[in-house]
């Protein structure tokens, strides 16, 4: 492979892509629709502020606890909306970029002739991936470009760290398009027909974003049953229990709410461990399954980065049921540092990347022991 050879197939690629009428109208659409969730997103935001500021108005003066501050809207959660529009139309706009790259070449017999020149087949299928991810970029380019634009209309300006968010939102949006760019890709590579590889590609990705979820949900219950049932001694409010009065004693102490026995709290007790036990085995193959999904990776990362707080707690409860997260974290002015809530999602992160890149792998090694007569 040579970088020249590269990028001449680079170049072309790119510009077919920017100049396809399907790519033009798919993008096109996508923007519409994008504007038109940032336009809502914008309006719930303000509608939040107003909240914030009715709330901080009724506050008494004087000392307040922390915790029990109002939390000012954050401009991120506008972007929300944004990201649900490149969860699936976006990924319908890739593999409408990438389903027919190899296979039309086979249906209409250029391949061969392209062989012919003096090209590898490695700058061949390297090139139609590089020339997607410009594409790709240009698409989420144009969409940001709108957005930011939008704001500064409804006079909304993002500061640095917002800003900075906002790049590493756009970058992880990318590498989810992508994600599905490498699938039309590899199924462009496998099959003779570009139908066919619509079809295996539109089957794949409502298999990895609708289906995954359900089918974890449903292995989960089948490999560890039912929830444990809850005793029917009345729940210990408080954990409180009245002391038994004792020779010199002066003073007995009330429990709260019902009246249980020192057994009956055992018992809530030992309930309370084995549902803790058992949401986290349930949580460990749910989570399995969703690894395998680039949709819900992509919206458990965009939640994080534009809700800190939410993403702190979903990394949290993954595994620790029942467990009580400190509420520095979570509540009060001092919101978790992104890559802090990025650090906790590690594992998505991964899995996000590791996606695409084992689809490409695939149709790599596939494009460069087919057979091309």
């Amino acid at each position: 492979m040579t970088a020249h050879g590269l990028f001449n197939v680079t170049r072309k690629e790119f510009t077919d892509h920017l100049t396809s009428r399907r790519f033009l109208v798919i993008l096109a659409l996508f923007l519409v629709i994008s504007t038109m969730g940032l336009y809502e997103g914008i309006k719930n935001y303000n509608q939040q502020l107003e909240s914030y500021a009715e709330q901080m108005q009724s506050l008494p003066s004087g000392d307040v606890v922390d915790r029990w501050m109002p939390e000012k809207p954050s401009i991120l959660s506008i972007f929300f909306s944004l990201s649900s529009q490149i969860g699936s139309l976006g990924a319908i706009l890739a593999i409408a970029m990438g389903f027919d790259l190899v296979s039309r070449e086979k249906e209409t017999r250029s391949l061969k002739s392209l062989l012919s020149h003096p090209v590898f087949r490695d700058e061949i299928i390297n090139g139609k991936a590089f020339g997607g991810a410009l594409a790709l970029v240009f698409a989420m380019g144009a969409a940001f470009v709108i957005a930011l634009a939008v704001l500064l209309v409804f006079s909304i300006v993002p500061g640095i760290n917002e800003l900075g968010a906002i790049l590493i939102f756009g970058i992880v949006s990318v590498v989810y398009l992508f994600s599905f760019f490498a699938v039309a890709l590899l199924m462009s590579t496998i099959s003779n027909e570009s139908g066919n590889a619509l079809i295996y590609s539109l089957i794949i990705f409502f298999t990895l974003a609708m289906l995954m979820s359900t089918v974890g949900g449903t292995v989960a219950t089948i490999m560890v049953g039912d929830p444990p049932e809850p005793p029917e001694s009345p729940y210990p409010i408080g954990r409180v229990m009245p002391l038994p009065i004792a020779e010199g004693n002066t003073k007995v102490e009330v429990a709260e709410g019902p009246v249980i026995t020192p057994e009956e709290q055992g018992e809530w007790k030992e309930y309370e461990e084995e549902s803790r036990a058992y949401w986290e085995r349930r949580m460990v193959i749910t989570d399995a399954f969703n690894l395998a999904s680039p949709q819900m990776n992509y919206m458990t990362i965009s939640m994080a980065i534009v809700y800190p707080r939410m993403g702190i707690m979903s990394s949290v409860s993954s595994y620790s049921y029942g467990t009580t997260i400190d509420a520095s974290g979570l509540s009060g002015d001092e919101v978790p540092g992104l890559f802090e809530v990025l650090g906790s999602l590690w594992k998505n992160i991964v899995a996000l990347f590791v996606f695409p890149a084992v689809f490409f792998a695939v149709a790599y090694v596939k494009f460069m022991r087919m057979d091309v007569r």
